[in-house]
């Protein structure tokens, strides 16, 4: 059975470090609670073991760097795998 986590709530933030969060949270497109995780679990040098199980950001520089025209000439390669050959099918 899996164990329920637990919520914490903190108090008395002051404004500089609420607006940092806040600013961090829309910077990389996350909720302000998955922010102060992350933030919490880096500073208890719990690194990547805590706080967040996605991946994704490790690949930033791969995603998005093709140029429209690029884009285009892939997808104009790979049209031919969206045709279904009836014959493949029997």
């Amino acid at each position: 059975m899996h164990k329920p986590m637990s919520s914490m709530s903190v108090h008395g933030i002051d404004k500089e470090t609420e607006k940092a969060i806040k600013e961090r949270a829309k910077t990389e497109d996350k909720s302000v609670n998955k922010v102060m995780k992350e933030l919490i679990a880096k500073s208890l040098g719990l690194g990547d073991q805590r706080g967040t199980t996605d991946k994704r950001e490790e690949f930033v520089d791969l995603s998005g760097v093709w140029t429209e025209e690029e884009a285009s000439l892939f997808l104009k390669c790979v049209g031919d795998f969206e045709t279904v050959d009836p014959k493949d099918w029997r």
